[in-house]
């Protein structure tokens, strides 16, 4: 088994290198990019617009009284917001910070603002394109604005296709799955010496029982648990920030000196590069906050709706909630506490679980690492950090127990992210093979989240190349749809807004 393990390994390690390579950054971003210029930077125009209908719960309740719809638009922003504000803001933001050093998150940040344009394009096209499927549900998203978008049928058919399949397999396999029950997993165990396999079980029950119910209930769900899990997050972060408010500008400065250079912190930034560190920044910015998946658009497509323009707008302020603030809060108590420099970035290499590095590795390593170790008390004999384990430290060298917070905060966001995307590779599945298949594919959903829960050590990682591939398969045909779409989306954005 450790020998199939380790060639699945590798050969992911290499694939997911190959779709996050230049190319898809440029394609990403530029996508972005395209789509700020067409709305007139809609992000910036109307932010504060989308921020209205946030606050005001997604209800205008005069306009949606009569419209058609399973969920309210707000229900299907928290639905948005449950499959993205999830272990990627802690384990996500941890491992870019982890091997492309605190610049990375530079990176999230640009790609994320232009980013809110492309999830407005997204949610916008979602509602515009959607169907009545065969049991009177409203299904819709990238597959369905690809296919009924794009003029070229055949085209269509097969980027709308490549779109579900991508999705499907990222709800089983990647990010919306796997990853997610793996990083609850660890955290439980890290953090309460819970056994893996009794946290596998317990996951599995509480998301079995939610998502039997359909989006509907998934809805409900989220509409209560998400904005009551993003404060209970943000409030230990900034517990973390208030207590070292004198070194965050300092941090700042860090993470943009090393956004655009090989050395940091009189030379303690080793072993990356400034084009691992757009690469990793973007790649998990985008595991974050899914602009350029399509994802949220699928969520959306379920949502009561006015105009096209309004899901738009209340879906892109998902974007800024997900990178701008719940990112960068995970990024400074990363970089504040110093806990960065005891990662493979600074040279502290990953071990396997119950090896350790030998002494005279830890002898060699960097003056700082060695002393920010004794500091908090690390062993470095027990390797690098990353990922939620990254986080925990950081968390846990400034509050009393503070890892709790982090197990806590990743099983309550991994079990959102999983009842949201469960809901998404189901309306990809029903693309495929329609409503008939969801009974089968919610079965296979449950069992893959609890193996993915047992995965533990340096096969973890298998998990998130998987998740970075999936989401990759997704991106490609929903950027090329985004990008035949858009003057439909600059046509009657321009329309809509020259009235008000």
């Amino acid at each position: 088994m450790t020998g199939i393990l380790d060639a699945i390994y590798a050969f992911m390690d290499s694939f997911v290198k190959f779709m996050w390579g230049n190319w898809m950054i440029v394609l990403l971003v530029g996508t972005g990019i395209l789509l700020s210029f067409v709305t007139r930077f809609i992000q910036f125009r109307k932010f504060f617009l989308s921020l209205k209908y946030l606050f005001q719960g997604g209800k205008k309740s005069k306009i949606l009284k009569d419209t058609e719809g399973d969920i309210s638009p707000f229900a299907a922003l928290m639905t948005a917001l449950a499959a993205t504000v999830g272990n990627g803001n802690i384990a996500g933001v941890a491992a870019a910070i982890a091997t492309g050093g605190p610049g990375a998150p530079l990176w999230m940040w640009i790609s994320g603002l232009f980013g809110m344009a492309t999830k407005y394009a997204e949610c916008f096209l979602g509602v515009k394109y959607r169907k009545v499927a065969e049991d009177g549900s409203m299904a819709g998203g990238p597959m369905y604005y690809i296919r009924y978008g794009i003029k070229n049928k055949p085209f269509a058919k097969f980027l709308g296709m490549l779109f579900a399949v991508g999705g499907g397999m990222t709800a089983l396999l990647g990010t919306g799955n796997m990853m997610q029950s793996n990083s609850m997993a660890l955290a439980m165990r890290q953090q309460f010496g819970v056994p893996t396999i009794l946290s596998a079980i317990v996951i599995t029950v509480l998301v079995g029982i939610v998502i039997l119910g359909g989006i509907k209930r998934i809805g409900a769900v989220a509409e209560k648990l998400v904005p009551a899990m993003i404060i209970f997050y943000l409030g230990g972060a900034l517990a973390i920030l208030i207590s070292r408010y004198t070194q965050i500008d300092d941090a700042f400065v860090l993470i943009f000196k090393s956004a655009f250079s090989l050395q940091a912190a009189g030379g303690a930034l080793i072993g990356t590069s400034v084009q691992k560190a757009i690469s990793l920044g973007v790649r998990r910015g985008v595991l974050s906050n899914e602009a350029g998946l399509g994802s949220a658009a699928i969520a959306q497509s379920a949502a009561k709706s006015p105009d096209p323009t309004f899901n738009g707008l209340l879906g892109m302020t998902g974007v800024f909630i997900d990178t701008i603030l719940v990112n960068t809060l995970t990024t400074l108590t990363i970089v504040v506490t110093g806990v960065w420099k005891l990662t493979p970035a600074c040279g502290v290499e990953l071990v396997k679980e119950g090896q350790k590095l030998a002494p005279d590795v830890v002898n060699n390593l960097h003056p700082q690492v060695i002393d920010m170790a004794h500091k908090i008390g690390y062993d470095l004999s027990a390797g690098g950090l990353s990922s939620t384990a990254l986080t925990v430290e950081a968390f846990n060298s400034v509050i009393p127990f503070g890892g709790i917070i982090i197990a806590i905060g990743s099983l309550i966001f991994g079990y959102t992210t999983l009842l949201g995307w469960a809901y998404y590779g189901e309306q990809c599945f029903g693309y495929i093979w329609g409503v008939k298949s969801d009974k089968i594919y919610r079965t296979v959903f449950i069992a893959l989240l609890f193996f993915g829960a047992l995965l533990t050590g340096h096969y973890m990682d298998i998990v998130w190349n998987l998740g970075d591939s999936f989401n990759a398969i997704m991106a490609i045909p929903n950027l090329i749809g985004l990008l035949f779409l858009s003057s439909i989306v600059s046509k009657i954005t321009k329309e809509t807004f020259s009235k008000s």
